[in-house]
């Protein structure tokens, strides 16, 4: 049941976020209008709140779905908070990159779109870089199988937060469509 309500609360956020958050290109900015008429677009400090808020829920999931002592709580939140900033550094490199791309969508050349995707794969290896940094401290904080709980849903949650990022990102080459 708690696998269950994780999923739904997590489509839930990552829906929201990603519909107020994501950019969009201006001719979807067009369509979609505020009460007063104009464009609906995402301020930096919106997205700053949304991703904050989303990082405070993503703690909580983990909380009420691993299990830990209260000596186990001490260690591991000690080394989540640590790894937790530097994910957040890196996830800031991916926002840069979602806010560059949608800036430039409509625009884009082939050679631009070739390094959008290579600057995305680096941030991809990035997270799994910091993910291995970061077995080991977790490992003792933690026994074996929390410490891959808590991988296992650290990766589920990034894994539906992408998704639902990637699939409000327009394909490079609908650009070129009428």
């Amino acid at each position: 049941m708690k696998a269950r309500s994780m999923v739904v609360v997590l489509s839930i956020v990552c829906i929201l976020l990603v519909w107020r958050a994501a950019p969009r290109p201006l001719a979807q900015q067009q369509g979609s209008m505020s009460q007063s008429g104009g464009p609906v677009v995402a301020t930096d400090e919106d997205i700053q709140l949304m991703r904050q808020d989303l990082r405070t829920r993503k703690q909580k999931l983990i909380a009420q779905n691993l299990p830990m002592t209260e000596s186990e709580a001490v260690k591991f939140w000690a080394v989540y908070g640590s790894y937790a900033e530097g994910l957040k550094q890196i996830n800031d490199e991916k926002f840069r990159l979602v806010k560059q791309y949608g800036d430039s969508w409509g625009t884009i050349t082939n050679d631009q779109a070739l390094v959008y995707i290579r600057r995305w794969l680096e941030v991809d290896e990035q997270v799994h870089q910091l993910r291995s940094k970061y077995v080991v401290p977790v490992s003792q904080a933690l026994p074996g199988k929390k410490a891959a709980t808590f991988f296992q849903l650290d990766r589920r949650i990034s894994m539906m937060m992408d998704v639902q990022l990637a699939s409000q990102m327009p394909l490079a080459i609908s650009q070129d469509r009428p």
